[in-house]
């Protein structure tokens, strides 16, 4: 891995020397920050059957988390177990006041690290995606559609269950004279709505579709 010198992380300062080729981007960073071994344990962590396996989004975080680990130890900055993974929540997560936010990036500029160009840096699902798959050729397929499912079933029996119990509820408050009720039934939607794409689905559509609308957007 270079020395922290003139450019950030000391890599060049001329982008266009840095998005030179055809590699996609998390290819390209992986080198830049000296990050060879982490490609194949993203390949790993994706494509493994056991209870390590992540998701894209998973895996995109877990990324983020390395470059910024990286960049805070070329800066000199040491760290606790656990801290870099905090100062990423701060500086990515919806739930942090602009307050906090401002605070850490305040505090990591100070200590040498060039938070834009890091930001920049940082990843999607979707570039993890094309990494993994176009670029190092993996494919997640083993037990997939069993995984599927499974999962499927799971989630009809979830709701079967909310219906069940909802019911037995609305039974007893119309037997004790609570609730004025005729014969009724209880129906129970699961709807899983994508943040990215906007659209929303009934859960075991998606799982029969195996991809929201954002495959298509990407393609």
């Amino acid at each position: 891995m270079r020395s922290l010198g003139n450019g950030r992380h000391g890599f060049p300062e001329n982008r266009s020397e840095r998005t030179s080729g055809r590699r996609p981007k998390v290819a390209r960073l992986l080198d830049e920050y000296g990050l060879d071994a982490l490609g194949t344990e993203l390949e790993r962590l994706w494509t493994t059957d056991t209870d390590e396996r992540r998701s894209l989004r998973d895996l995109a975080d877990y990324f983020n988390q390395q470059l910024l680990a990286t960049a805070m130890d070329e800066a000199g900055i040491q760290t606790l177990d656990g801290e870099s993974e905090n100062v990423y929540r701060l500086l990515t997560a919806t739930d942090v006041s602009d307050a906090d936010r401002q605070r850490t990036r305040r505090q990591l500029e100070r200590e040498g690290v060039d938070v834009d160009a890091l930001l920049e840096d940082f990843v999607t699902y979707q570039a993890i995606r094309t990494y993994l798959r176009e670029y190092r050729g993996a494919e997640y397929s083993q037990s997939t559609g069993d995984r599927t499912a499974i999962e499927k079933q799971n989630v009809q029996q979830l709701r079967g269950r909310i219906a069940a119990v909802t019911e037995g509820k609305f039974e007893q408050l119309r037997d004790g004279e609570h609730v004025d009720l005729g014969d009724f039934r209880v129906l129970v939607d699961v709807a899983v709505v994508c943040e990215d794409c906007g659209v929303q689905y009934e859960a075991s559509e998606l799982l029969d579709r195996g991809a929201c609308d954002c495959r298509s957007a990407s393609g």
